[in-house]
């Protein structure tokens, strides 16, 4: 992977999760992509990732800003925030850690996010 187009392609991950295009979101994925997530059983397949983005997701809206990201081969590393709203009408405000891994024709074949919340 370029680091240019994967730059891109990360970036437009966000941009679409954030408008709630789910279409988009899952154009970005490889078909068998799989998403781990805090609070979840790891989402495996296009299926998976549609039930999470269309529905199971907590967030009612939001945006993440991005505020490193690093590539390294097909693997790439995000920091950033997420500042918005949840399904039950409560804020969000945190920062966040991404792992990707990409796969053929560049598309995300593997996504695990991690929080920074005070849980001990």
């Amino acid at each position: 992977m370029q680091r240019e187009s994967g730059d891109a392609h990360i970036r437009r991950y966000y941009e679409v999760v954030d408008a709630g295009d789910v279409e988009g979101v899952l154009d970005i994925f490889t078909d068998d992509a799989t998403y781990c997530r805090p609070g979840y059983e790891p989402m495996a397949g296009r299926e998976a990732l549609r039930a999470f983005y269309s529905g199971d997701r907590v967030i009612e809206s939001g945006r993440h800003s991005v505020t490193s990201l690093l590539i390294d081969g097909d693997e790439a590393f995000v920091r950033g925030e997420f500042n918005g709203v949840l399904k039950d009408g409560s804020d969000a405000h945190l920062e966040f850690a991404d792992f990707f891994r990409f796969g053929a024709g560049d598309h995300i074949a593997y996504r695990q996010t991690y929080f920074y919340a005070p849980l001990v």
